[in-house]
Parts: structure tokens; sequence; C-alpha cells
């Protein structure tokens, strides 16, 4: 079993692309109006095109999918539990820089792109350690 990354993004007309970056022996991708239909539609694709190549090359193959977000993915998909001030507060980026890089206006440099994954990895540990 092989694991491979599934990028998520945005794409022009405000639906999702969930695609592979890296080349397999066959072509796929998901597409959908919210990350949940692209990422669904996602593997529906590969399990349909695993069918073809397997009975084509009586080889078999299973992967996994670790799905990446982009920024703008990421900030449009969870706008509605992350507020721009309480993001700000997490990262350290203001609000206005934060709305361009949700709206595609501005894409964050390597830095700053890190510096917001940290932030929300930090929360996660903090999350995962509180016990009620």
């Amino acid at each position: 079993m092989k694991n491979r990354i599934a990028s998520i993004e945005t794409a022009e007309d405000t639906t999702y692309n969930v695609f592979i970056k890296e080349r397999l022996p066959f072509g796929f991708f998901g597409e959908g109006n919210t990350i949940e239909e692209a990422k669904q539609d996602f593997i529906d694709a590969y399990h349909e095109m695993k069918v073809r190549y397997e009975a084509q090359t009586s080889k078999k193959i299973k992967h996994t999918f670790i799905f990446e977000y982009d920024v703008q993915s990421f900030l449009k998909h969870y706008s509605t539990l992350f507020s721009m001030p309480a993001l700000e507060k997490l990262t350290g980026i203001n609000q206005k820089q934060l709305h361009h890089y949700r709206s595609g206006l501005r894409k964050p440099r390597e830095a700053q792109r890190k510096k917001i994954e940290a932030a929300l990895h930090k929360l996660g540990h903090e999350l995962m350690a509180i016990r009620l």
C-alpha cells in the first residue's frame, strides 16, 4: 500500500478540485461544489480507474490518500469555524491579509503558509491534550 498526497484546490468557478501531482499509471481527479463532494468524486474516480487498471494488467494496486489543502481552500472551507479575528490571533497574520488569501487575491509566501500550518498544528496539539 502506498500513501499518496492528494491536493485540494479551489477552482476558478468556486468549485473544488482534488488531484495527485505525481505520476501514476492512470489518471483521475475529483471535483465538487464542496470539499466533501470533491473528495468523494476523487475516491470514486480512483476506484473506477483502479478496477480498469487491474483488469487490463492483472496487477493489484492499493493506495491510501492524504489530503493536502492549499491555503485558499482551507480558509474557505473552515471559514465557519475560524473567524478572521480568531485566525489573526492564532497565526499573527492580520485579517486583511488572511482575507486576501481566502478570496484568492493573493497567495501566501512559503513562510506565511508554514506560519499558518504551524499555528493550526499547535492548536490541534493543545486541543488533543484537553480532558473534560
